[in-house]
């Protein structure tokens, strides 16, 4: 079989607002880099930060691209690697918890948070 080369690999999350999204990588230091309006709101948005992309696609979107897709159940949980937790745990204190900072038998401390539109977020970082 001929091989190829992954060129990136990015999430895209269908939510029912975009915007709060936005606000909440944004707030950890992303930077929008394209976004596509459908109505009056976002209809979709690629958010970027040191060579990690994700995207957000509203359900109106979705519904209105790829119907089959807009009323199915989707879940996401992000697993993101950081240099520093207790400067992400302060940006993100607001956000829901889904578990209270801890210690893993693989080496690593984590928190994990809800976005906006509730998907699981959990930042780690690697013992040194």
């Amino acid at each position: 079989m001929k091989s190829f080369v992954l060129k990136k690999l990015a999430p895209v999350m269908f939510v029912e607002a975009v915007e709060p999204c936005v606000a909440f990588w944004t707030g950890l230091g992303f930077d929008k880099t394209a976004e596509v309006p459908h109505g009056d709101a976002l209809g979709f948005v690629i958010l970027a930060k040191d060579g990690a992309e994700l995207m957000y696609q509203s359900r109106a979107s979705v519904k209105a691209d790829v119907p089959a897709l807009a009323d199915a159940p989707s879940a996401t949980a992000l697993f993101v690697e950081v240099d520093d937790l207790d400067a992400v745990a302060a940006r993100v204190a607001a956000a829901p918890p889904v578990f209270a900072r801890r210690k893993t038998f693989y080496g690593s401390e984590e928190i994990a948070v809800r976005d906006p539109a509730g998907n699981v977020v959990t930042f780690a970082q690697m013992a040194r």
